[in-house]
Order: C-alpha cells, then structure tokens, then sequence
C-alpha cells in the first residue's frame, strides 16, 4: 500500500514538471525602442523552448509607473533605467544593456554650448523624469541658463535645436536626423585624469564612461564621442520566486545569440557573469543564486506543485489508514459472529442432552470452521489472534460433547 502512495506521489510530480512554462507579467516601456526590445524577447520566449514565458501588459509604462505595478503585484517584471531611485519592494535581476547619453546639436550651434546657444532653443531631452531630462537640466545649471530660456518638445518630430537622449546605439535612428552633430564630454585621454566625465561618474555612480567610436554614426562622428552610460536593468517584484528568476536568466543567456543578431550594437557585452554591483535595486535571490551557481533543487523549482502533491498525499495516506481500519473493521464483525455462534451451541450443552443433539451440535461446529477456513482463503477473514482464538473455542466445545458422548 505504501509502495504504491508513493509511485502516486512521485509520478503526480514528475507529471507536474512537464507542464509549460511558467508565465510571467511584463510592463510594456513606454519609450519606442525598449518597447521594440521587449516585444522581441517576447516573441523569441514564444518561439523557443524555454522554462519561463513572458506576457505584455496591454498599457505602456514608464519607469515610476511600471515600479508601482511591480509593488502592487499587477506586474512580475519591468525594464527601467539604472537611474531611478531605490525602492525596497523591487529587486534587480540583470542588466540587458547599456543607454548611451547622445548630446547633438544642430549645425550651425557652437560646441560647447554656452547660455547664448541655448537661448529660446527648442530642446529634446525625453520625458519629464526621465534621465535624460535630468542631465539636460544639471548641464543648463552648470552653464547658467535659467529654465526659462529655453523649451522642451515633445517629439523628434518637431525640429529640435538640441537633443540630450539616453538611447542604446542604434546608427539607423540618428541617420534619420542628418543635420545633428554628437557633443563630446572630452577626449578618451580624460577617462580616469579626473576630467569632466569623471566628475559625471563620481556625483552620479551608477553612470559609467562609453565612447562612441570613429564613424558609429557616419559624419555624426568624426572623432570619438565621450559621453557616459547607463543600464537599462530587468527588475522583478522581490517575492517572486527565486527558482523562477533563475530559469528566467538562463532562457535569455541561451537566447542572447539571436537577440545580438538582431540587434547587434546592444548585447554583444550581455554574458553570463554579468556586473550588478553598480544596481542602484536589492539583487534579487535569483541572480544571486545563478551568478554563484547555486542550481535550485527540483522541490524548489517547483515547490508550489510539490506543497499541492504533498498535500495529496497526505489525503491519500489518512484516507488510506481510514480504509484499513474499516476493513479490519468488517473483518473483526466477521469473526465476531462465528464468536457468537460458538459461545451459543457451548450455552446449549446440558447433561440431558441426547445422542442426537450432540451430534446436531458438534455438526454445526464443523460448519463453522470450515466457513470459516473459506473465508479465511478468500482473504475475508484475516490468520490473526482473533482467528486462533475462535478455533481454540470451537475445538473446545467439540471436545466437550466427546467427552459427554
């Protein structure tokens, strides 16, 4: 019986972890190219034979919003930039890649910019919040320029006089704006000589110095661009499940080769020992497992399936007892009435008895036994003390009307 419960359990949880993977809720950016990115991991989980799944939200995000639907568990995961600020209910889980801070200029505007360039400009720098946007203001703070004399657009659209952006590199997008020239925070030689982008890095630690290569851009770059970066990171609710996160990480390191083909300028530096020192979010449980190599245990990849087998299991078995004892139950009424029948015909006997009634009597006694010697084979009745105890009463009474006879 015990055997057989736990062929049960095993094969419920084998059975269990063939079904499909798991499916995860992710908030849909709302910036055009990480929108782009996230549907194309998305597209690639579906295609793919992986462990976890990823599910967009119908609405676009943006960064403060999409954290709100981590905390409040309407999402599992969210795409952000490395510069928002700390919030315990999230938890980094890896960097996707690096945004690179594009400061261009229109031609005909001096470099560097002073206060009268930027007076009455018309000024693309992303969305209010945004890093971008920050950056933009810390540079017309440290130039002078008043907020009011100069205005933000929209949209790319409209002709912009400066565009400060954090976008990943992406050389078909600025080919569309042929008239904007790429500002430089330096020359490469500054890096680590204490120069103006080391004061960037410094008062902001989770930028990091890039260069933009010679020609990255065409004539946009005809030297190289110092500027800085920063991480677009995946984060995840911290109360996901770790062994989720874990799986999760493994399907896009497996899948990292068809995303940099696909967009090769943005996880070429994607691998499996990623950097998450500089994540300003709490490393998720997962990450921390996979960057230690500490592979969850098949119970914790699927414990919640295991807590519902056990749980079975444990009906299974209390279930089982109680069959067992009611089994007994109806063997012991068995016995009971060969008792019964036994200790009757041993009340019967007298010294009046005849001849005739003895034999009558000892004759129901041998039908008695060997009902239940049947019953006995039939597994009706079970070979226990109870069994023993009724033969020793029948042969008994069977030797006392011999000696009577």
């Amino acid at each position: 019986m015990i055997r057989v419960l736990l062929s049960f359990v095993l094969l419920a949880m084998l059975a269990a972890c063939e079904d499909g993977p798991r499916e995860l809720t992710m908030v849909t950016p709302t910036a055009e190219i990480d929108r782009e990115i996230v549907q194309d991991l998305g597209e690639l989980f579906a295609n793919e034979r992986v462990l976890t799944n990823l599910q967009l939200t119908d609405i676009s995000l943006s960064g403060e919003q999409a954290l709100d639907a981590l905390a409040s568990g309407d999402a599992d995961l969210a795409l952000i930039s490395n510069s928002l600020n700390f919030r315990r209910e999230i938890a980094t889980v890896m960097p996707l890649y690096p945004t690179v801070l594009h400061i261009a200029r229109r031609e005909g505007f001096a470099e560097p910019l002073g206060p009268g360039d930027l007076k009455n400009a018309a000024v693309f720098a992303g969305a209010e919040g945004s890093a971008s946007r920050a950056m933009f203001e810390s540079i017309a703070e440290n130039i002078g320029l008043d907020d009011d004399e100069y205005r933000y657009i929209s949209n790319t659209n409209e002709i912009a006089d400066i565009v400060v952006v954090f976008a990943p590199i992406a050389p078909e997008r600025v080919a569309e704006f042929p008239e904007l020239r790429l500002i430089s925070i330096g020359t490469p030689g500054d890096i680590g000589n204490g120069g103006t982008i080391d004061g960037a890095v410094l008062l902001n630690p989770y930028f990091r110095p890039f260069v933009i290569p010679v020609g990255t851009y065409g004539e946009s770059t005809p030297e190289p661009i110092v500027t800085v970066a920063v991480d677009k990171i995946l984060v995840a609710r911290i109360d996901l499940d770790s062994a989720i996160v874990y799986d999760l990480i493994s399907d896009i390191l497996r899948l990292r080769p068809a995303l940099a083909a696909k967009r090769p300028g943005q996880f070429q530096q994607l691998d499996e020992n990623f950097d998450v020192s500089a994540s300003r979010f709490i490393l998720h449980a997962g990450p921390q497992d996979y960057l230690q190599r500490s592979e969850p245990t098949i119970y914790e990849r699927y414990s919640g399936v295991a807590e519902v087998t056990v749980t079975a299991f444990i009906a299974v078995f209390s279930a089982s007892i109680a069959g067992v004892r009611i089994f007994r139950m109806r063997r012991k009424n068995r016995i009971d009435r060969f008792y019964a029948a036994a200790i009757k015909i041993r009340s019967s006997l007298s010294d009046s008895m005849n001849d005739d009634d003895k034999r009558n009597a000892a004759d129901q006694l041998h039908e008695l036994q060997n009902e239940a010697f049947e019953l006995l084979v039939d597994e009706k009745l079970a070979a226990d003390e109870s069994f023993r105890i009724f033969i020793t009463l029948s042969n008994d009474v069977l030797a006392q009307l011999s000696r009577s006879a």
